[in-house]
């Protein structure tokens, strides 16, 4: 072990220290158990909605694959590629409206799962270039990226997918028992343990709190009937990165909304690197900074490059690992190898995707429910850091307004061109490029002078 690089600071373990192994793999483990909810319920989602039961195993995997991988990346940093820091990598929800979106386009077409993955990867594929391209001239986008847009993007986010996960409390689309009692009870169940979980003092019960509460509906719904553990699949015992396994295709419609949301992440990314140098002790402003920003908007680009090749849908930066690093004072990024290493060896095997396939709608809806919520809740507390003066109050109205008020009337935009729905259709691309423009377009205010002044200055 290493002494701390900062004494005075609160870390036991600095941004270049080396944990021992032991230690190291604990603090390691801590980040898995944080994120490996978060890594696999979109795919489960996603899955589950555009009927790709067969292939969720397999996705699962090479979600978590691609995710070990990615950690790795941003912790290392090849090549100047990452921030050099504990920045894990997941499959991330802000791509979810946009993914479907694509997927039932394909699918409403008459196209096979094979087809509707081959159009989406596709998409996602092309998409990555423009994240890795922004990371460029991250140094440029000040004007644009505030934390009133990065606060307003990452609110809409949340709000909009509580959606997906009061819809799984209810039993999920279409089911048809929607609604009944004991639904609503598990995901209650689910909601409940979550949240006792997360007020005790216990730091592991505390960052298992997710996995737990799904633990603990599973079981509810296996006494209750609801969960009746099928035959797993005949599935290899190792899944096998392969390239493009399910073909290639891209189509302009469905690419314009997951372009945007490209951008939107690398904004999101900025105020995750952002909170994470504050959490490591790392500066916040100079050619240091920006250089670790740079690198780790580019890692994520990186990282959902490698997603479509093998796969998976995009990734980005998980901002809940920031609270992982706070919370054990370990912010070595050696312990990023550690996390890397955990997710690719867990992405291996498919029986553990075939395994949580069978968690009931109404207990992954329970657990969602919080997950989103704490996006949702994260974007506000951003929002709290930005001077809300009359300009900023009226962007965030409007882009609320915009956002959430096209996603609650889906039929408004139905008249309009494809490719207007499927550009404005979405509540995150909506609302955030209302945030994007109103931003760059109405002038800053400047500060009212009062009468005291005028006359000191007279």
């Amino acid at each position: 072990m290493t002494s701390q690089s900062q004494p005075s600071s609160e870390l036991l373990y600095g941004l270049d220290d080396r944990p021992a192994p032991l230690p190291a793999f604990f603090a390691a483990l801590q980040h898995v158990l944080a994120c490996f909810v978060g890594i696999v319920t979109p795919t489960l989602i996603i899955g589950g909605v555009l009927g790709l039961h067969e292939q969720l195993p397999y996705l699962i995997s090479m979600g978590l694959m691609v995710s070990g991988v990615g950690t790795l990346i941003q912790a290392r940093r090849p090549l100047g590629i990452g921030a050099g820091m504990i920045c894990v990598q997941g499959t991330s929800f802000a791509f979810l409206s946009a993914v479907l979106a694509a997927g039932l386009m394909v699918k409403a077409r008459g196209g096979s799962p094979d087809d509707i993955l081959a159009m989406i990867f596709g998409v996602c594929f092309f998409g990555a270039f423009i994240e890795m391209v922004l990371s460029r001239f991250i140094g440029h986008l000040q004007r644009v990226i505030t934390p009133l847009v990065t606060g307003i993007v990452i609110t809409i986010i949340g709000v909009s997918l509580i959606k997906v996960g009061i819809t799984d409390v209810g039993g999920g689309a279409k089911a048809e028992n929607f609604g009944a009692p004991i639904n609503l009870a598990l995901g209650a169940l689910v909601l409940v343990t979550i949240i006792a979980l997360n007020r005790l003092r216990n730091a592991w019960l505390r960052l298992s709190a997710i996995i737990i509460g799904l633990l603990v509906g599973s079981l509810a719904a296996w006494f209750s009937g609801v969960l009746v553990p099928k035959p797993l699949p005949d599935l290899p015992l190792v899944s096998l990165p392969m390239p493009f396994r399910y073909g290639f295709d891209f189509d302009w419609m469905a690419f314009v909304p997951v372009a945007l949301i490209y951008l939107i992440t690398a904004i999101e990314t900025t105020g995750d690197l952002t909170a994470n140098c504050m959490i490591s002790r790392q500066p916040i402003k100079g050619p240091q900074y920006l250089q670790r920003i740079r690198g780790g908007v580019l890692g994520d680009g990186i990282s959902s490059l490698i997603a479509a090749v093998f796969n998976t849908f995009p990734n980005t930066t998980f901002s809940q690992n920031n609270g992982v690093i706070q919370l054990s004072g370990v912010a070595s990024r050696h312990v990023g190898y550690y996390i890397g290493a955990i997710l690719v060896i867990l992405g291996l095997f498919p029986v553990l995707g075939a395994i949580l396939q069978q968690i009931p709608k109404p207990v992954l809806g329970g657990a969602t429910l919080v997950m989103f919520g704490t996006v949702a809740a994260a974007g506000i507390r951003i929002l709290a850091q930005a001077p809300l003066d009359r300009r900023s109050l009226l962007i965030m109205a409007t882009s609320f307004g915009i956002g959430l008020g096209v996603s609650s009337q889906p039929e408004l935009l139905s008249q309009m061109p494809t490719l207007v729905q499927n550009l404005f259709g979405s509540a995150i691309t909506s609302g955030g490029l209302t945030a994007i423009l109103m931003t760059l377009l109405l002038p800053l205010e400047q500060p009212e002078v009062t009468t005291s002044e005028q006359a000191q200055r007279v």
